[in-house]
């Protein structure tokens, strides 16, 4: 009997997460663009396995690979080359990465679409970081002789945003724009980041440091309690 139950498990654990269904893929051509320069446009260069969430249909087992440069999630099946849908309600999880396509505006009100990482989930904001490029182009030789010309380069650039209400604020990575973004409370703040020796480059510190100020506008008995409320607009 305890022979059978584990067979029953093992099916239902094999099955939960089907193939993914071709309606969830778009064909694209297959490009070589930046072969020869340093770096990748790719997060990883080797498909790796990935869930695809989606909210409709279920969950699917797939072998994946960001691509940074054309913000898709690639899929190779023998010579064809697919993405996955960029839809809302399509959601990949990639090494513990989960990425969602979002259609975010700034504080200006202009659109912000893309894949979106997602860092921290709350009941009033989310963490996001979004990954894009900083291409060098090589430098070209007029010379003859000498030297070979110095290859293009590929730079892969993290940026993490607060998300409220579908607005998003980029938030800056070093103390002075960061207290002048959260200004209202910049006296709490500074006392909390010398306290807890807060490194801005590093994810988590970021995000206690985001948490800290949502506890500060909580406890505020003002009526505007908006993490993105009268913030600057430079994004």
């Amino acid at each position: 009997m305890k022979k059978i139950l584990l067979l029953i498990c093992l099916v239902a654990s094999s099955t939960l997460f089907a193939q993914l269904p071709r309606d969830l893929l778009t064909p694209i051509p297959k490009t070589y663009l930046y072969e020869d320069y340093n770096g990748s446009i790719y997060l990883n260069n080797r498909y790796k396995e990935a869930s695809v969430i989606d909210e409709r249909s279920g969950t699917f087992d797939a072998k994946l690979k960001y691509n940074i440069h054309s913000d898709a999630l690639e899929y190779n099946s023998g010579s064809e080359l697919y993405e996955v849908n960029k839809n809302p309600t399509v959601h990949v999880r990639i090494d513990g990465n989960y990425f969602y396509y979002c259609d975010f505006e700034n504080q200006r009100g202009s659109s912000r679409t893309g894949y979106y990482i997602l860092v921290e989930l709350n009941d009033r904001y989310r963490i996001y970081k979004k990954v894009t490029l900083k291409i060098k182009e090589p430098q070209k030789s007029v010379a003859q002789i000498g030297p070979p010309p110095e290859p293009g380069s590929i730079k892969a650039i993290t940026t993490y945003y607060l998300e409220e209400s579908g607005v998003i604020m980029e938030l800056p990575m070093n103390k002075k724009e960061m207290l002048a973004a959260f200004s209202d409370k910049e006296n709490e703040l500074k006392e909390y980041l010398k306290k807890e020796k807060i490194r801005f480059k590093k994810e988590e510190d970021l995000i206690r440091l985001v948490a800290r100020y949502n506890a500060l506008k909580s406890s505020d008995s003002s009526p505007s309690r908006s993490l993105l409320s009268n913030r600057g607009q430079n994004n």
